[in-house]
């Protein structure tokens, strides 16, 4: 028996912004916002997206739902490619995959009654046959959504936060919906109102088998979410794992950079915050080799020349790390340095004399590494 295609796969996918200055507009370099993503998302599936601000998670998902045009890669929705279908042959397609934005009131129209909101999805796909039906099932969302049936002659401005979300919600379900992309769609919502709209998704995503892309940068969110994390790092995707295991053995530096600055909801925990030096590398001129080289504090002359690709480091994780898997697992027992002194925080603990991979034949320089186990944060 032949396998159901994912919903979702997406082949090497980039954007890049054109950048144009000059009475002619012309063309003066490129915003590389996307370069080479690759994944997919199987149906009744969770693929969270983070990684900090101006990584390319929005980008991603408005590429993928052709609200910008990519340029070059592919997206195919359940065995269809769709990257390269014109507007028409388009268009019956969009009901199969839609979106819930982070601004829950800029996103619903305020002239709009709830009930012509969701009724509007409906219409332009032609799956109401008279109005009657239309009332009943928009009725049937209310309902899903655990918004009471009478507020459906109301304006966006008379609801909450969290019940425009909802209504959000509600839309995307209107046409029947395989995929549902949730840009930072709980960011802009009060820590009790998140956690309602995360058990919604997650009722709604057993009930109807739909497939979620959630991008965010909230771990703590994800981490009760999601299936699988893919981690993205200056438009690339640097690691992509199970919730599991990237929660209990991340492989690559710079996302136990960023799981080690979730909050811990204990006083008394100590952890070690591991602090990156300097500023993200602007888009427009990406570092040569590894984009994060500049600032990794396991960075050797392989990181600065030859960009890293994705490989198995194990159990369906994938990881863009030059450095051994034995050595990335287990590195505890590194205080690493960066060139212009001591200070860099522990990454994690391993044996020192663990063999780094060699560049062109050259071998590492691992005089930076202190093998000292770093002491008790002041």
């Amino acid at each position: 028996m032949t396998p159901a295609a994912p919903i979702l796969e997406v082949r090497a996918l980039a954007k890049h912004f054109p950048l144009r200055r000059g009475l002619f507009g012309g063309a003066t370099g490129k915003v590389h916002a996307l370069d080479g993503v690759s994944f997919s998302l199987d149906r009744g599936e969770t693929l969270s997206v983070v990684g900090e601000s101006g990584c390319g998670k929005s980008t991603l998902g408005k590429t993928i739902l052709r609200l910008t045009e990519p340029t070059s890669g592919e997206v195919w929705l359940g065995g269809e490619r769709i990257d390269n279908l014109s507007v028409g042959r388009l268009r019956p397609l969009r009901r199969r995959m839609q979106v819930v934005f982070q601004d829950p009131f800029s996103s619903l129209n305020p002239r709009m009654r709830v009930r012509d909101i969701l009724a509007e999805p409906m219409v332009n796909f032609g799956l109401a046959k008279s109005g009657a039906r239309l009332d009943e099932r928009v009725a049937a969302l209310m309902d899903q959504v655990g918004l009471p049936r009478e507020a459906m002659g109301r304006y966006p401005h008379e609801f909450s936060g969290g019940q425009r979300q909802r209504i959000g919600i509600a839309r995307a379900l209107a046409p029947g919906a395989d995929l549902i992309i949730c840009d930072e769609a709980v960011s802009a919502l009060d820590v009790s109102v998140k956690a309602q709209i995360v058990n919604l998704l997650g009722d709604l995503q057993q009930a109807l088998g739909l497939a979620l892309l959630f991008i965010s940068h909230d771990l703590a969110i994800v981490e009760h979410l999601t299936h699988r994390v893919a981690v993205m790092y200056l438009g690339k995707i640097v690691e992509l794992c199970d919730r599991r295991t990237l929660f209990t053995r991340a492989h690559h530096p710079y996302t136990k950079a960023l799981l080690s600055a979730v909050p811990v909801p204990d006083p008394l925990a100590r952890r070690e915050r591991i602090i990156l030096r300097g500023d993200v590398p602007s888009p427009i001129n990406p570092p040569s080799g590894c984009r994060f080289h500049t600032r990794c504090p396991f960075v050797f002359h392989r990181c600065r020349i030859e960009e890293p690709l994705l490989r198995p480091v194990g159990g369906g994780h994938v990881s863009a790390c030059h450095l051994d898997a034995a050595v990335a697992a287990d590195t505890e027992k590194l205080l690493p340095h960066h060139q212009e002194g001591p200070g860099a925080h522990s990454l994690g603990s391993t044996d020192p004399s663990g063999s780094l991979p060699s560049a062109l034949g050259q071998t590492p320089d691992l005089r930076w590494l202190d093998h000292a186990r770093p002491g008790p944060p002041n």
